[in-house]
């Protein structure tokens, strides 16, 4: 069983950044795929970025590419979700992620994929 606890959500202008971090628990994260996902009042969740954890390849939704940036730290077993130029139309609930096994590319996207949930964090993009 793996426990995942995200932090670091919180009220931002648009432009601002923000860093998310989720810590699991258990001694085998560095055996989990690792994803980001949100979800906005009224919509369905949506992919956001995810980390393989064999060869440490990341994949972006495209409408995060190039703003931000997904990371992992085994020795600490975290997590991480570096946001910049945020926009008021991702403010959302931001869920982490976390699944064994190896992946195609595109399953990573995939929330049916990911075992293991944490229970969010809520950020918000101010205008």
């Amino acid at each position: 069983q793996v426990q995942l606890v995200e932090s670091g959500g919180g009220l931002v202008q648009a432009g601002g950044s923000l860093r998310l971090s989720c810590a699991a628990s258990g001694r085998t994260f560095s055996t989990l795929n690792m994803g980001w996902f949100r979800q906005a009042p009224g919509k369905e969740r949506e992919f956001v970025a995810a980390i393989s954890w064999i060869s440490g390849a990341t994949y972006y939704s495209d409408s995060v590419k190039g703003r931000f940036t997904i990371s992992r730290d085994n020795a600490n077993n975290t997590v991480y979700l570096q946001m910049n130029n945020l926009k008021p139309e991702e403010t959302a609930v931001y869920y982490c992620a976390a699944s064994r096994g190896l992946f195609t590319s595109s399953q990573y996207a995939s929330a049916g994929f990911y075992a293991y949930w944490g229970q969010g964090t809520q950020v918000t993009v101010s205008s």
